[in-house]
């Protein structure tokens, strides 16, 4: 009897532990914020079917902006030559940008090919050292051996106005918000918005006020790079050490002698690396802004892309690194300490010695008649690279014995992997897609940062670009997650051996320089037309910025909790997973946030080979002069971008507040 009851009572005593189970399991934060998005789901799902379906997002949830933006196109296209708007305030804008170009290009033909190069090791040597400044010439060097010069000082001139522009417009906008905390919640949302919105879409927009020259583009690089700008400016200012402006206050110093005494000099760092930031974004925006207009460099690579010439692409694209590279070392020198009066006055001397030694340079130059670049002293590159990229796609494209040819891995990737993502996501319940946002968002982060994404995706519905932005999200995840693979793979082993660290970095630089079009006219070459040569230049532009943040995360692990697992036996891979990776979780999951913003990026870019989706509709609408149809997919491209960041970047409670 007592063996029965102990056999019946078994089952009652294996499940007994369940419901401490659930409460234990009830006790972590993600497993109660899942809980209750599954429970408003259960709730909600029901209604919203019945309602309006479980399919593609609802057509009765949607906005038509057609009728608007086009009425709002007519008008400007109507009235660009006649009203006072544009004559008097958009004009004068217009020539003010021109002739700030025109003056700073004749500058430079003043001083000739000699007097830049001069000037330009002169100001690397005294702002970054002796290193910047072999650096800076060598570099313009070479800009002239590849007959590049002319359109590099033409490139120079437009992206010296651009970025003067964007770091006046940007630190007015960063002072504004580093002072004040209203200011700063307003700016925010505004700053994420001008960062995640693709910079094709700018160009439509100014095109249609400015119409088709320097200014156009001269002013969509601002409201790109402005951004970097504002952003570093502001948490250079709101990071002020507290202590030291108590001292301050203590001094009776007003509100103006604090800017200037203490938050601005404690906040110079910031300040350079904003600087340094929007020039990167700047040059980034040279063969974009060729699409209007701008001559220089970008426009020689961008007539390269259309006719896949390679060679010439290079030839134009190398230049447009070498100024990025030397500009990133000027602008990234250390900050200069202060100085005594002596010291002062021995630095002053130098400048004018070297300014003297310039200005000599460049006069000899003009005498003898070498004002610009000497013919005789070019290298012809583009045949022979286009030599090497013909040998590639003859044995490279197809029949390679074994693993097939780079079309057939194209065909394989959008078969196998971008069309069944792309099915699955458009299959996807539009409510499901919502829950499962918010699920994600709210995990690693407040509700505020979940009610953001969500509200970034159904504001992609309610524009009727859900099918699209389905697509295009299906190859930025595809790209993301091969760009991680990767990227985690190298900067694992240039962590781990300084020597492949010191490989690995020109390498990187080159690849984080290089103009996004260069990427696409090798990946057509080799992959064809269509999404899997798209994804490809998205994976090999982020890849670089993947790897340098990875491998420094782990470089800056403690070396006490390093040191520790050896002693107790760990071997290199156990340090890697069980101490590494842990502590370096924060690097990681910036790494995983940028290979995100930096994929979403090329998307457009990605549409002029055949990526389709929302890239495409923004070209298209960009070629037809099409205000909405370009400017809506821009916005449904900025609203997926910013949903991905707060699927991607934690944010810790006390930061939402």
């Amino acid at each position: 009897m007592s063996s029965a009851t102990t056999t019946t009572g078994r089952p009652a005593v294996a499940a007994a532990p369940a419901p401490g189970a659930l409460r234990t399991a009830l006790r972590r934060p993600a497993a109660r914020k899942v809980l209750l998005i599954a429970l408003l789901t259960a709730v909600a799902a029901p209604f919203a079917a019945a309602r309006w379906g479980s399919g593609s997002w609802p057509s009765g949830l949607t906005v038509a902006l057609d009728g608007p933006l086009g009425k709002a196109n007519d008008w400007i296209i109507d009235n660009r030559d006649s009203h006072w708007l544009f004559l008097y305030f958009f004009g004068h804008v217009s020539n003010a940008v021109i002739v700030s170009v025109r003056a700073v290009y004749t500058v430079l033909l003043a001083l000739g090919w000699a007097g830049v190069t001069a000037g330009a090791g002169l100001l690397a040597w005294r702002v970054a050292g002796r290193r910047a400044a072999v650096t800076a010439v060598a570099s313009f060097a070479v800009c002239g051996l590849l007959g590049m010069w002319v359109p590099t000082m033409r490139t120079l001139a437009l992206m010296t106005v651009a970025v003067a522009a964007s770091v006046a417009v940007g630190a007015l906008l960063g002072l504004a918000a580093g002072l004040s905390n209203r200011m700063f919640r307003v700016l925010r949302p505004v700053l994420d918005t001008m960062q995640a919105l693709p910079a094709f879409a700018y160009l439509l927009p100014v095109v249609l006020v400015f119409g088709i020259g320097v200014a156009p583009a001269v002013l969509a690089t601002v409201v790109y790079a402005a951004p970097p700008m504002a952003r570093l400016t502001a948490l250079g200012l709101r990071g002020t050490d507290k202590g030291v402006l108590e001292a301050v206050d203590s001094l009776g110093a007003t509100g103006r002698q604090r800017l200037l005494t203490a938050r601005l000099p404690l906040a110079r760092r910031e300040l350079l690396l904003g600087v340094n930031q929007t020039i990167m974004m700047a040059l980034s925006m040279a063969v974009i802004a060729s699409v209007i207009g701008a001559d220089g460099l970008g426009d020689r690579v961008y007539q390269a892309l259309s006719t896949v010439d390679v060679g010439s692409a290079l030839a134009a694209g190398v230049p447009i690194v070498l100024l990025a590279i030397v500009l990133d070392r000027i602008t990234a020198g250390s900050p200069t300490p202060r100085q005594g009066p002596a010291r002062r006055g021995r630095t002053l001397t130098l400048w004018a010695a070297g300014a003297a030694a310039t200005a000599l340079v460049a006069t000899a130059a003009r005498l003898l008649g070498g004002q610009s670049w000497p013919d005789g002293w070019t290298v012809a590159i583009a045949r022979p690279v286009n030599t090497a990229k013909d040998w590639m796609v003859d044995h490279l494209y197809s029949g390679v014995p074994g693993v097939g040819g780079t079309a057939d891995w194209a065909a394989h990737y959008t078969g196998w992997v971008l069309d069944p993502l792309r099915d699955g996501l458009q299959s996807l319940p539009w409510w499901g897609a919502l829950a499962l946002v918010a699920a994600l968002a709210w995990l690693i982060g407040t509700w505020r940062t979940a009610l953001t994404a969500v509200l970034s995706l159904a504001a992609i519905g309610v524009l009727g670009r859900w099918d699209a932005s389905m697509d295009t999200l299906s190859q930025v995840l595809a790209a993301v997650a091969v760009t991680l693979v990767l990227g985690f793979a190298v900067a694992v082993a240039a962590a781990r051996s300084p020597r492949v660290d010191r490989l690995l970095r020109p390498v990187l630089d080159v690849f984080q320089t290089m103009p996004q079009f260069v990427y696409l006219i090798p990946v057509v070459a080799l992959f064809g037309i269509g999404r899997a040569p798209a994804a490809a230049a998205a994976i090999v532009y982020a890849l670089p910025a993947v790897v340098r943040i990875v491998s420094q995360g782990l470089r800056q692990a403690d070396p006490a909790a390093l040191e520790s697992a050896r002693s107790l036996g760990a071997t290199g891979g156990q340090q890697l997973r069980q101490v590494q990776f842990p502590l370096a979780r924060a690097s990681l999951l910036l790494a995983v946030n940028q290979a995100v913003v930096l994929v979403l990026s090329v998307v457009i870019i990605g549409a002029l080979v055949g990526g389709g989706a929302l890239g495409y509709e923004v070209v298209f609408g960009l070629a037809q002069g099409d205000l909405a149809t370009g400017l809506v997919a821009g916005t449904a491209i900025a609203c997926l971008g910013l949903m991905l960041d707060r699927v991607t970047q934690p944010t810790k409670p006390k930061e939402a507040n």
